[in-house]
């Protein structure tokens, strides 16, 4: 009866699918501040947590390696379990975008708006 309407249910679609979307992300940037990662360096001397997004959260710290001589070491490895955490709140973030995006059937390399 309306020929010139058929596109209207495929618009309906694409508002549906882009509004599952949005609120998927919303839900995985509430979950990303409650997932941890932690990192280490030294062999776990010194390791470092944070949120999902980043965030430091806590770090810990063995006493066997407060020595005023090791000042730069204890310094370096503290950098480093920070780093190691970032690069895994980082692949951790990018891990779940993917996986929701596979779930709305969306490219795999798709960039989404984070």
């Amino acid at each position: 009866m309306f020929k010139g309407l058929g596109g209207i249910g495929d618009m309906s679609k694409m508002m549906k699918a882009a509004k599952d979307m949005q609120d998927r992300m919303q839900q995985m940037q509430a979950d990303m501040d409650k997932i941890t990662v932690t990192g280490e360096s030294g062999a776990g001397l010194v390791k470092a947590t944070a949120t999902a997004k980043g965030e430091l959260t806590s770090l810990d710290i063995d006493p066997s390696i407060f020595q005023p001589s090791e000042k730069e070491v204890v310094e370096d490895l503290i950098l480093a379990a920070i780093k190691d955490a970032q690069r895994k709140a980082q692949d951790k973030m990018q891990s779940e975008m993917s996986r929701i995006t596979q779930e709305l059937g969306l490219p795999a390399d798709m960039k989404l708006p984070f």
